[in-house]
Order: C-alpha cells, then sequence, then structure tokens
C-alpha cells in the first residue's frame, strides 16, 4: 500500500512475455507503485492480468495517466513503442538492448531528450548483488589493476527469441557490466560466431574486448548448451574475484606471491541476495519521483548495443575492429 502523504506512482508495462510478466509482478510488489494497466496482443496473457488490460498500447497511453512505464516488447518495436511513450511524455524503461539497430537507439534517445523525458535502459545485471559487490570491490582497489574480465552466458535456447542474435540478446548484458566495472572505452574488438543452428542469427559467441586502460574482455555466449551458467571472473595483480550471476555468490582467490605457489583456496565474500529487476525497478521508480538522471543511461545502452554491432561486424569480416579514438565505444 502507498503511503498516505505521498501518492501512489502509477505503473504500466508494454509487452507480456516473459520479461514483461516480470516488470508487472514487480511493480505490483514495491510500495509506493500501483500497476495501473498492461498492454498486449495476447488475449490469454491480458486475461491474466490483475488490472486493466489493452489490446493496443496506443489506446493505453492515451486512456492512462501512467507516472512510468516499462516497454517490453520484442527488440524489433522498440523504437516504435518507445516514440509512442516518449510522444506522451511517459518516463520509459526500455528493456535492453535499447534497440534493433545503433539508428533506432539513437532515434530513441534524441526523442526523450527533446522531449524532457526521463529514459532508463534495462541493463538488469549490473543490479545484481554479485556484480555491485564486485564494483565495490574493485573501487576500493582490493584486485590492484585489472587485467582481464571473463563472462560466461550459456544455457539452451529461450524460445522467446526470434528477432536477434545471441550478441544482440545475451553479450549486452555482460558487455554492459564490463563498461560498468572497468570504466574504460573499448578500442579494439574481435569475435567468432556460429549462425544458423537454432536461429537464422548468431547462436553462439566468442568475443574479445580491448579496453583502453588495458584490461582485456572475454565473452563467452551461446543458447546451445543444455546447462544454463552465468559467471562472471575478473583477473587482477592481487588475485582473482569470481561472481555467480544466479546464486550471487562471490569468492575470492589471493595472489600467493611465494616462490612454491599452490592453488588459492577461495574466500567466500557475503553477499545479501536480492532480486536484480526489483532492484532495477526501485531504482527506476526513485529516479522518476525525485526526477533525477537514471542509474543506466541511453549513453550507456547506446555504447552496449554499438559494441555488440562491432562484434557481429567482426565476425562477419574475421579479423578484429579497431575503434577510432574520437568514437571510441564507452
Amino acid at each position: 500500500m502507498a503511503k498516505a502523504d505521498k501518492p501512489a506512482l502509477r505503473t504500466g508495462v508494454i509487452g507480456l512475455g516473459s520479461m514483461g510478466l516480470n516488470h508487472a509482478r514487480v511493480y505490483g510488489e514495491i510500495e509506493g507503485v500501483d500497476l495501473v494497466a498492461v498492454a498486449d496482443l495476447s488475449p490469454e496473457r491480458l486475461r491474466a492480468a490483475t488490472c486493466r488490460t489493452y489490446d493496443d498500447y496506443h489506446r493505453m497511453l492515451a486512456e492512462e495517466r501512467l507516472d512510468a512505464v516499462s516497454v517490453c516488447v520484442p527488440t524489433l518495436l522498440h523504437r516504435e513503442v518507445a516514440l509512442a511513450a516518449i510522444a506522451r511524455g511517459v518516463p520509459l524503461l526500455v528493456e535492453k538492448p535499447i534497440a534493433a539497430t545503433l539508428d533506432e537507439g539513437r532515434a530513441i534517445d534524441e526523442a526523450a531528450r527533446r522531449a524532457g523525458v526521463p529514459l532508463m535502459v534495462g541493463h538488469v545485471e549490473r543490479f545484481n548483488p554479485a556484480v555491485q559487490e564486485l564494483k565495490r570491490r574493485l573501487v576500493a582497489g582490493e584486485l590492484g589493476r585489472v587485467y582481464q574480465v571473463y563472462a560466461r552466458r550459456t544455457g539452451p535456447f529461450p524460445q522467446r527469441v526470434r528477432d536477434v542474435g545471441v550478441v544482440h540478446d545475451l553479450a549486452p548484458h555482460d558487455i554492459d557490466v564490463m563498461f560498468f566495472l572497468l570504466e574504460s572505452a573499448v578500442e579494439r574488438v574481435y569475435a567468432e560466431t556460429l549462425r544458423g543452428i537454432a536461429t537464422e542469427h548468431e547462436d553462439m559467441l566468442w568475443g574479445v574486448l580491448r579496453f583502453r586502460n588495458g584490461a582485456v574482455g572475454v565473452l563467452d555466449a551461446n543458447w546451445l548448451t543444455p546447462l544454463k551458467v552465468r559467471q562472471l571472473s575478473v583477473l587482477g595483480e592481487k588475485g582473482l574475484l569470481q561472481a555467480d550471476y544466479l546464486s550471487q555468490q562471490v569468492r575470492f582467490y589471493p595472489k600467493d606471491s611465494g616462490a612454491h605457489s599452490l592453488e588459492a583456496a577461495p574466500q567466500p565474500i557475503n553477499v545479501e541476495k536480492a532480486e536484480p529487476l526489483r532492484l532495477e525497478l526501485e531504482a527506476f521508480v526513485d529516479a522518476v519521483r525525485r526526477d533525477v538522471a537514471a542509474p543506466v543511461s541511453a549513453e550507456d545502452g547506446l555504447a552496449a548495443l554499438a559494441t555488440a554491432s562491432l562484434l557481429v561486424e567482426s565476425a562477419l569480416r574475421g579479423h578484429a575492429i579497431a575503434v577510432p579514438q574520437e568514437s571510441a565505444v564507452e
């Protein structure tokens, strides 16, 4: 229930696929927030909703007084739906990637800027408590110089995905986390992919990002592996930090500089577990309420999308691609 001295924030969700359903659920759980309407083309999904429903998101935006909306439609529709919300002046969170192409992403960003409408991109892994713990320790200098960030994101094919490949669907999660952790631009990318196995797009990615601060990012992503894995490792001069996105467990393996070094014993790090999506939507709601900049900006979303697009281009060309200094991706 909303507190009596503060009106409830009226929210809506456009698109009730797996992510949209979770957005709707979480909005219904956040104190001081009312989920007032959802829109989707599926009558079955709409029948399961507990708020007002629309089979036309344009009508929902026109008829409802919304304070914020989540755009959770397929990637190819992000531009169309986001621009409609912006035209109505509704603050919006657009699920990652921000759009299907850089031009479409820039169009969303420019429209939001012109209209003065708050815009956040849904890079949910930034809010994973395990990632937040890694960030805290890197800022404190506990690893010293960072040499490598290795991300493994593999699992079985998600039936919800058909419109984009694994590079644009899965890799942006870890690309954004690398930017978040390293705070550095990318100067060179290289990728190998396999296509046409589960979809007509890329189904497997092995990518390398060279950052301007000297660190190397490695991306291992596919939707062909029977076992679901979501792991992140950060190697530095003082040891190795390892995080599991799913269990939210973090371990530190200190470097032993002795003459007869043995394999380091892991040191478990206590992490207060929480649902990343809830933390993300609470941050979005808070930014809207206080009229402050969103914690994940359109620029962040465009940087992840640009990097993903360069990885696809590198795989097609068969060689590394240098990013000019003046247009460094960050």
